[in-house]
């Protein structure tokens, strides 16, 4: 597996796409009971394949991803040739960004001599999605890119 196996709630969600998957295998209902019921193993197989290719195609589209702690945020712009990186940190410890209150604080002196800023750029390993999916797996999450777009512009 590539990936990660899609949650319980996600394979839910994706019902209709894992009845179409399984049935390009020639799988149907039926089929899929059995091989629940008497081969397990061979159905773990069958989710693995299919959270792989549903994690693929989110990745394969993602642009931008935050993650966003008490006293920092990583805003990744994800083009077709690189990692782009724009790092907030905040320097009073009293504020925490994960909070109303401390975003508040932020929005109002985010040019204060307490908010220090990093931009960088990363290339891709030989695996763009792989590197993506590590980003996730550290606590970021899939954006439109507000923030980052916001950022670029006004410290860019």
């Amino acid at each position: 597996m590539k990936y990660t196996r899609l949650t319980k709630e996600q394979l839910e969600e994706l019902h209709p796409e894992f009845i179409n998957f399984l049935a390009t295998q020639s799988i149907d209902k039926i089929e899929w009971d059995e091989i629940k019921k008497n081969k397990p193993k061979v159905a773990e197989e069958e989710l693995d394949i299919f959270s792989d290719l549903v994690w693929e195609g989110v990745l394969t589209k993602v642009t931008f991803l935050e993650n966003i702690s008490d006293q920092e945020m990583h805003l990744f712009h994800l083009t077709d040739k690189e990692m782009k990186l724009i790092a907030v940190k905040v320097l009073n410890p009293e504020i925490d960004l994960t909070t109303k209150v401390g975003f508040d604080w932020f929005k109002k002196n985010w040019q204060s001599d307490f908010v220090d800023y990093m931009t960088a750029s990363k290339a891709y390993t030989d695996d763009p999605n792989k590197d993506k999916f590590e980003l996730i797996k550290q606590g970021a999450i899939i954006t439109k890119g507000e923030l980052y777009q916001w950022f670029d512009k006004v410290i860019g």
